[in-house]
């Protein structure tokens, strides 16, 4: 996985309709702009602290990331259980689970066809970073 630069400028409002829009028959009372939002704030919290990284792979198609998509990563975020993580295994980056059992923490894969996850006892472990949101970059989303 490659980090994206993200170049951070001024505003980019995006027109937001007023109501929300049914996934069954449309209201023709529905066709006017009610404000505008910017992606960047309803994405990104912490600006200094996050990056976006594009997913390679179906290993976390459980948690909503599919091959392709933008993951938007917060550095500043600690894990919790049932976080999605990018770590650095041993110099291999990846997206996993984040599981605490009391002291100790397990990583996972979010998808049933992947065999369990093990983590050799002397793996040198490094967390990147909190999965906070993701962009669904392909035609068709799940």
């Amino acid at each position: 996985m490659q980090a994206i630069d993200i170049v951070i400028g001024y505003p980019m409002p995006v027109p937001l309709l007023a109501t929300p829009v049914r996934a069954g028959f449309p209201s023709p009372a529905d066709d006017f702009v009610e404000e505008e939002i910017d992606l960047q704030r309803l994405l990104i919290v912490n600006r200094p602290a996050t990056f976006l990284v594009r997913v390679a792979g179906d290993s976390m198609v459980l948690a909503h990331l599919h091959d392709g998509d933008l993951a938007v990563v917060d550095r500043s975020l600690t894990p919790r259980t049932g976080d999605v993580v990018v770590v650095d295994i041993d110099g291999e980056r990846s997206f996993k689970v984040w599981k605490r059992h009391g002291p100790r923490v397990t990583l996972h894969f979010a998808n049933p066809r992947f065999p369990e996850f093990s983590l050799a006892p002397d793996a040198l472990v490094e967390v990147w970073g909190v999965v906070s949101g993701s962009v669904c970059a392909r035609r068709r989303c799940e």
